[in-house]
C-alpha cells in the first residue's frame, strides 16, 4: 500500500510506486488532498482524486519527456525512451481518501506492507495519535495493530520537538520512520540519483528487489 500526502517530496512518492509496479506489485494506492496540491505544485501533475487516471500521475513516453518539471524529466524521460515502462506488470488500485469502506481500511485484507510517501507532519501526527481521520490515517491505524510493516517518509527541516515526539511515538507504535535524506557515497550525480537512494532504502523496508542503487560494498573483491 502506498500513501502520497502534504508534504514536499512528491517525487519520491511517484519514483516509489512506478518501481513498485515494475517490481510485478500490485499496489493500493491512496492520495490526501494536499498531496494532490504538492503533486501539481512540485511535478505539475495534476491528479484528479475523483476520477483517478494512473497516467496523470505516471506519465510516460513523449509526456515525460516533455513534461515542465524538471526532476520528472530526468527521472523519468530516460527510461521511458528505453521502453521500460512498457514493461510494467503489476496493477493499482486507488481508493479515494474517504472510502473507509476500502480494503486497506480492515485488518482482515491482508498486505505486505505500507508506504507514506512522502509523509506530512499533520498525517504523522495523526498516526502517532490514533486519529483516523481519512483513509490514509486509518489505513496506517491497522498496519500498527496488525503488527505489519509501515514506513513513514517525512520530508521536513528543521524538525520541532512535536515533530520528533510524534516520530519517537510512531516507531515505538512499531513504524519505521525513514526520512527522506538522500546519500551521496553511492556517487550521485544528478537528481534522478538522489531520488533513487531514498526510494532504494524504502524498497529495502519491503523486501523488494531494485537495481537503483548498488549495496554498499557490493565493489569490494
Amino acid at each position: 500500500m502506498l500513501a502520497i500526502t502534504g508534504a514536499s517530496g512528491a517525487i519520491y512518492g511517484v519514483r516509489l510506486l512506478d518501481v513498485l509496479l515494475d517490481a510485478c506489485r500490485d499496489v493500493q494506492l491512496a492520495i490526501s488532498p494536499a498531496g494532490q496540491a504538492v503533486l501539481k505544485q512540485e511535478l505539475d501533475l495534476s491528479v484528479d482524486l475523483d476520477r483517478f487516471q494512473l497516467d496523470d500521475l505516471l506519465p510516460s513516453g513523449p509526456r515525460a519527456a516533455d513534461s515542465s518539471s524538471p526532476v520528472l524529466r530526468e527521472v523519468f524521460a530516460a527510461r521511458s525512451s528505453s521502453g521500460q515502462v512498457e514493461t510494467r506488470r503489476g496493477e493499482v488500485r486507488y481508493y479515494h481518501y474517504r472510502d473507509f469502506m476500502a480494503p486497506m481500511a480492515s485488518g482482515s485484507a491482508a498486505n505486505d506492507g505500507m508506504v507514506v510517501c512522502p509523509c506530512s507532519g499533520g498525517t504523522l501526527a495523526a498516526i502517532a495519535h490514533g486519529i483516523s481521520q481519512n483513509l490514509i490515517h486509518r489505513a496506517a491505524d491497522v498496519q500498527l495493530k496488525e503488527r505489519r510493516k509501515l514506513v513513514l517518509v517525512p520530508r521536513e527541516t528543521p524538525l520541532s520537538l512535536v515533530h520528533l515526539d510524534n516520530m519517537r511515538r510512531a516507531t515505538e507504535a512499531g513504524a519505521v520512520v525513514l526520512p527522506a535524506m538522500p546519500g551521496f557515497y553511492h556517487g550521485a550525480r544528478s537528481l534522478g540519483d538522489m531520488v533513487n537512494f531514498v526510494v532504494a532504502r524504502i524498497c529495502g523496508q519491503l523486501g523488494v528487489e531494485h537495481a537503483l542503487v548498488k549495496p554498499w560494498g557490493s565493489d569490494r573483491s
